[in-house]
C-alpha cells in the first residue's frame, strides 16, 4: 500500500503492547501504517529487543539523561521529526507528555489504558496499580481503553473500549495478563489501523469512527 502513515511507538519497558502492534503489522491487520521507529525512555528496555527482532529501528532517548522534561521532549521531538513520524502510539510509555509536545501531533497520539476510563485512571493509575485498585474496589468488570492523548493524564477522547470480566479470587498479576490478552492487545492494533486509515475523527469529546 502506498502512502502508509509513519508510526512511532514510545515505550518504557517490556513492550508487550508493542509486540501486539508488530504482530498486527506482520499479519496484515495493521496495513495503513508502518512502525518506523520504537523509542524507549529507559536504557535496556526489552521493547528495543522486540523491535530489533522485527527489523524495526529502535533508539533510546533516556529521560534521566536530561536535566528537565522540556529538554527531554525537545530531544524526543527531534528524533521523531527526523524520521517524519505521522502517528505516535504510547505502548507502556510511563511518562506524561506536556501540552506543548502534544500540540506537534494534534489528534495523532494514542494510548492504551488498562481499565475502562473514566474508572481507575488519571495520575498514579498505571501498570499493576490499576488492577490492584479494581480488585480492592470489588468491581466485577474491568477492561481496556484506547484514547487520544491530551494534557490530562488519561483524559483524552475515547476511541475504543473492551470489557473483561473479573473472575472470583484472581490476583492482580493474573488480571493484568488477562486484560492485556483479552483487551489491550486487541484494541491497540485496531485503533492504530483506524487512525492510520483516516477513519477516526474527534468531535469535541466524541470520537466518530467511519
Amino acid at each position: 500500500m502506498e502512502n502508509k502513515k509513519r508510526i512511532g511507538v514510545l515505550v518504557s519497558g517490556g513492550g508487550t503492547n508493542l509486540q501486539a502492534l508488530i504482530d498486527a503489522q506482520m499479519g496484515g491487520e495493521l496495513k495503513s501504517g508502518e512502525i518506523c521507529v520504537v523509542v524507549a525512555s529507559k536504557a535496556g528496555a526489552y521493547a528495543l529487543e522486540r523491535a530489533e527482532k522485527a527489523g524495526i529501528e529502535g533508539i533510546c532517548v533516556e529521560r534521566k539523561s536530561f536535566s528537565d522534561k522540556a529538554s527531554f521532549e525537545a530531544a524526543l521531538l527531534e528524533e521523531l521529526t527526523k524520521r517524519r513520524i505521522d502517528i505516535l502510539i504510547l505502548a507502556g510509555f510511563m511518562l506524561v507528555l506536556s501540552d506543548r509536545f502534544i500540540r506537534h501531533f494534534p489528534d495523532r497520539i494514542i494510548n492504551v489504558h488498562p481499565a475502562l476510563i473514566p474508572s481507575f485512571c488519571g495520575d498514579g493509575f498505571y501498570g499493576l496499580h490499576v488492577h490492584e485498585r479494581a480488585l480492592s474496589y470489588g468491581v466485577k468488570v474491568t477492561g481496556a481503553t484506547v484514547h487520544f492523548v491530551n494534557e490530562v493524564t488519561d483524559g483524552g477522547a475515547i476511541i475504543l473500549q473492551k470489557a473483561v470480566e473479573i473472575p472470583e479470587g484472581i490476583s492482580a498479576e493474573d488480571l493484568q495478563q488477562k486484560v492485556m490478552r483479552e483487551a489491550e492487545h486487541i484494541l491497540l492494533p485496531k485503533a492504530a489501523e483506524l487512525l492510520c486509515a483516516g477513519r477516526v475523527r474527534r468531535d469535541g469529546r466524541r470520537v466518530v469512527i467511519q
